[in-house]
């Protein structure tokens, strides 16, 4: 997962040269947590009931990557 989520960022910011990037995760998925901090996106916060998910609102963690914080290929931050 890890490998994919550096590739879609460094396709997002390479190629479609968009200049933000957001992820969300639930608070509970400690597994992704750690992947997204890993791969350098910053914590920005919570948004409280942010989707709907099995018959309820869930909160999420957001992290953001803008294209001046992208400064070395994510693929370089994996381990060999």
């Amino acid at each position: 997962m890890t490998t994919a989520a550096a590739l879609v960022t460094e396709h997002l910011f390479t190629t479609a040269h968009l200049h933000r990037v957001e992820i969300a995760v639930r608070p509970e998925n400690e597994p992704s947590n750690r992947l997204v901090h890993r791969l350098g996106f910053r914590f920005e916060g919570v948004r409280s009931s942010f989707l709907h998910i099995n018959g309820a609102w869930r909160d999420h963690n957001i992290y953001a990557m803008t294209a001046e914080e992208h400064t070395v290929n994510l693929l370089s931050k994996l381990k060999p």
